[in-house]
């Protein structure tokens, strides 16, 4: 237990040096004890196949993407919901996690359509679920959105990772009609300055928006 102690604080700290973000700190310095405190209970080995199954589901390909599973919040889509145009539009949220955003723009603006997709299967079945029980028109689909033609969308947003943004934007400019608009909720784009940006939270990150010239 010393060493894994010892092993969580040079990782918390390695974290830190890396200025990653503050909430990998905690989990850096827990894990090493908290696997040896799990695996002194001997539990049956088909609990750690189910806990790896699970954990599969949920971040997938994450490794690949580098886009982990980031939820926003309510203020975070009353943001969006202002930013939008006042006409009929298409939107889209591209790794949309638990399908929060969508099914809220999706009921604030009924006259417009609203999707998401996601690569993740359990949060893309829960986002399914969820919309299917409010009755929400909101649809879900799974895949990579980078296989997705964004021509077909008005707005696009986006909460993925800083490494995902310098595609993410020669996509939007490649394939978005004139007019259209790229939203990203924390991370910015190298490069490229936002025509527009939002705090949702105090203190918080911003919403980022672009509009396609």
């Amino acid at each position: 237990m010393l060493l894994a102690i010892l092993q969580g604080v040079v990782a918390a700290l390695l974290s830190r040096w890396r200025e990653l973000a503050t909430w990998w700190l905690p989990m850096q310095l827990l894990f090493a004890p908290a696997l040896v405190l799990v695996l002194g209970w001997q539990l049956p080995s088909w609990i750690f196949l189910l806990a790896f199954l699970f954990m599969l589901s949920l971040y997938w390909s994450t490794y690949r993407t580098q886009v982990p599973l980031y939820l926003s919040g309510p203020r975070v889509w009353q943001a969006v919901s202002e930013s939008l145009p006042a006409r009929p539009l298409r939107g889209i949220d591209i790794g949309s996690g638990l399908g929060g955003l969508v099914i809220d723009l999706a009921k604030r603006h009924p006259e417009c359509e609203f999707s998401g997709i996601e690569l993740a299967p359990l949060p893309w079945l829960l986002s399914l679920l969820r919309a299917r029980l409010r009755g929400s028109p909101a649809r879900f689909l799974r895949g990579d959105y980078q296989t997705l033609d964004f021509a077909r969308f008005d707005v696009v947003f986006a909460y993925l990772s800083p490494v995902a943004m310098s595609p993410l934007w020669i996509k939007f400019q490649a394939e978005m009609p004139v007019g259209a608009l790229l939203i990203s909720y924390e991370f910015e784009i190298k490069g490229q300055t936002a025509d527009e940006i939002r705090q949702p939270i105090k203190d918080g990150p911003c919403l980022y928006i672009w509009r396609k010239q």
